[in-house]
């Protein structure tokens, strides 16, 4: 009997014990200590780590290697497709082209912000209004198109076009802003509604303002930018000192994962890749053959049994032959068309051929450089960083220094607004004994930059500080000068001069796809033109991309799957 009282109590002590280090498991695991310096740390950010949401708009697209530039058929033979292979990240792309609805959303935000009635807001709706004289034609009657292509309903899901680079590339930047601007409203980090009640010329909102100096954001409104999400942030309290010790971190930062990086347009890696989507083709590592259009076959028709025959994109079928004859149409448009009218892609994308061709961000060169890069290939960058004012501060645009500028074809644009930070060029600060940039402008490396010239002289001393004369340039393009004198009135010059070789300089932008003016062969994704980055078409439109931050996949793979 004592044997088994004494096991008993031998039990009960190992319970005991158990549900101690138990309950002492518990409490320790409430802060996670640092695995780099044992600190105990706040934790809540790295276990509810949540992958990136895709923004309003946007379709997934998975990075990978594929060959860019790789065309079926090469009839012009102009030597600006080399097959290249190259990499790209996962990004993400919008399902659509932007459409006259999405870019009427931004004109009437810009009219409402900057009312074009007021002498000081002069030239910022016009210079972001669409160039609608585009449609008109010396010996074509296209006056419909002309006055209720942009704004009348029954065009509101067409793509949008007499867009040019520039207004594309603000557009974007505008669209950055407002998406983020709402997620920190829905967040609780915005007084809800100020978006569209409070907002005013010198009160709005932009992202990296937030980020950098967010106490500036909204000109420095206490009552629309808020200390903490859904007001969680009481005032500080005294300690046992008297002393109230201000919060940190109230503000959402990068490092709160909810604000969404910039919409931007693509990359002519990205979009080529996107429109090819080789995935739909793709058996364990390896693509099974190559895709003449966005789709699988050599053919331009459907050949499924429910829509055999169906044109699968928009396009000029022939001379004189937009879109077949009354009440057989091939196609089923003349012009453009509303977008999701043909099957999407492997990826999810509508229109990567056809409709309208699209803008991407690259700086158009003959020759793709992969012996320079092969990973996220994009020519066409400026560094610039924020400009920190005299107080030590980042510099905050006012519309005093708001930044305009007169395009070649006379029209004035503003291409920097209140509220945002002003940048200027980065310096040898940054670029001091690096190895991948030594300057800010980078747009001519290796091709068009003094050393990539056939004039360049390996063996002078004096070749690198030599001036670059314009008959000696790589790329000796016109040079026209537009400018306005004290009273305002256009000044133009223009380039007469007889030695110029060449339309490529700095300006002109890449742009890709197919549209309803083209014929087949420039539905290939492959195939690359270029235009005046100033100047706008009936035929270009644009859609944009966002980056994608964390792992290239959103599901595990392996090799097996």
């Amino acid at each position: 009997m004592k044997v088994n009282k004494i096991i008993a109590l031998r039990l009960m002590l190992s319970m005991i014990m158990i549900i101690g280090f138990a309950s002492c498991s518990k409490k320790s695991s409430s802060k996670s200590a640092s695995r780099g310096t044992g600190w105990d740390v706040d934790s809540k950010r790295v276990s509810n780590a949540k992958k990136q949401e895709a923004g309003p708009g946007l379709i997934f697209v998975e990075g990978g290697t594929f060959t860019m530039g790789k065309v079926e058929d090469d009839v012009m033979h102009d030597w600006n497709n080399t097959p290249t292979q190259q990499h790209v990240q996962s990004f993400y792309m919008d399902e659509t082209e932007v459409t006259n609805f999405m870019y009427r959303e931004y004109l009437d935000w810009l009219k409402n912000v900057f009312p074009p009635t007021e002498d000081i807001y002069e030239h910022i709706y016009e210079g972001a209004s669409p160039d609608t004289l585009v449609w008109r034609n010396r010996l074509g009657y296209n006056e419909t198109m002309t006055n209720n292509y942009l704004r009348h309903p029954a065009y509101a899901s067409y793509p949008v076009v007499g867009v040019n680079w520039i207004q594309a590339v603000e557009f974007s930047q505008w669209r950055t802003d407002r998406v983020n601007e709402a997620i920190l409203e829905k967040k609780g980090y915005l007084k809800k509604n100020a978006k569209t009640q409070d907002v005013t010329a010198e009160a709005s909102f932009s992202t990296e303002t937030y980020l950098k100096a967010p106490t500036m954001t909204y000109g420095g409104n206490e009552e629309i930018v808020l200390k903490g999400a859904k007001g969680a942030r009481k005032s500080p309290k005294a300690g046992k000192d008297g002393k109230v010790t201000e919060q940190k971190n109230v503000y959402a930062q990068r490092s709160s994962g909810i604000l969404l990086p910039e919409y931007r347009l693509p990359t002519e890696a990205e979009w080529e890749y996107a429109a090819a989507a080789d995935v739909g083709q793709r058996e364990y590592n390896i693509y099974k053959g190559q895709k003449k259009y966005p789709w699988s076959g050599s053919y331009t028709r459907s050949g499924k049994r429910q829509s055999k025959g169906d044109q699968l994109a928009n396009f000029k079928q022939g001379n004189g032959d937009y879109g077949g004859i009354a009440g057989w149409s091939d196609d089923g448009a003349d012009i453009t068309n509303e977008v999701k009218k043909y099957p999407a892609n492997d990826f999810g994308l509508y229109d990567m051929a056809g409709n309208v061709a699209e803008w991407v961000l690259d700086v158009y060169r003959p020759v793709i450089d992969n012996e320079s890069n092969d990973f996220n290939y994009f020519r066409g960058n400026r560094y610039t960083k924020n400009k920190i004012g005299s107080d030590g501060k980042v510099e905050i645009v006012t519309l005093e220094t708001m930044k305009r500028d007169t395009l070649s074809n006379g029209k004035v644009i503003v291409r920097s607004f209140p509220g945002q930070i002003a940048q200027v060029p980065v310096d040898e600060n940054e670029t001091y004994l690096r190895q991948n940039f030594d300057k800010s402008n980078n747009i001519n490396y290796r091709d068009g930059d003094k050393q990539s010239s056939k004039y360049y002289n390996f063996g002078n001393s004096e070749s690198d500080t030599e001036k670059e004369k314009d008959d000696k340039k790589m790329y000796n393009s016109p040079k026209h000068n537009v400018t306005t004198d004290s009273l305002g009135m256009m000044v133009r010059k223009y380039d007469v001069s007889s030695k110029r070789t060449t339309l490529i300089n700095d300006e002109v932008r890449v742009y890709k796809g197919g549209s309803w003016r083209d014929r087949a062969y420039w539905l290939d994704p492959a195939q690359r033109r270029y235009f005046p980055q100033d100047m706008a078409t009936d035929y270009i439109g644009f859609r944009c991309a966002m980056s994608k931050v964390g792992p290239k996949a959103e599901k595990r793979k392996s090799a097996r799957n």
